[in-house]
């Protein structure tokens, strides 16, 4: 299986991922841990990937969602964004609507 076959399984799988750097217990840098923490604060359920684990997936995803940074959120296999958008969507309340309906599915 190809590695953007793998991002499309997990996606596809998963209907939340989190690429990030580290693990939601061990994050890898400030961002990532900000946006753990948020989905937290939402009792999110969510499929986290390390992408430190895996340098191949690293550099595929950048092409893949034309997002150069970590962490991406992806929602029903929709890229939402980092960390500065998936925490401007919190402070609004839209993030709990939007991982109430990738929950619904």
């Amino acid at each position: 299986m190809s590695v953007i076959e793998r991002i499309k399984d997990q996606l596809e799988n998963n209907p939340v991922v989190l690429y990030m750097k580290g693990t939601p217990d061990f994050p890898q840098c400030g961002f990532s841990g900000q946006t753990v923490q948020v989905l937290a604060a939402c009792n999110a359920k969510y499929l986290a990937v390390n992408i430190f684990e895996d340098p191949e997936l690293r550099e595929a995803l950048k092409e893949y969602s034309h997002w150069p940074t970590y962490p991406q959120l992806y929602i029903n296999g929709q890229l939402v964004g980092g960390c500065d958008i998936v925490t401007d969507l919190y402070t609004k309340g839209e993030l709990v609507h939007l991982l109430g309906l990738a929950a619904a599915q």
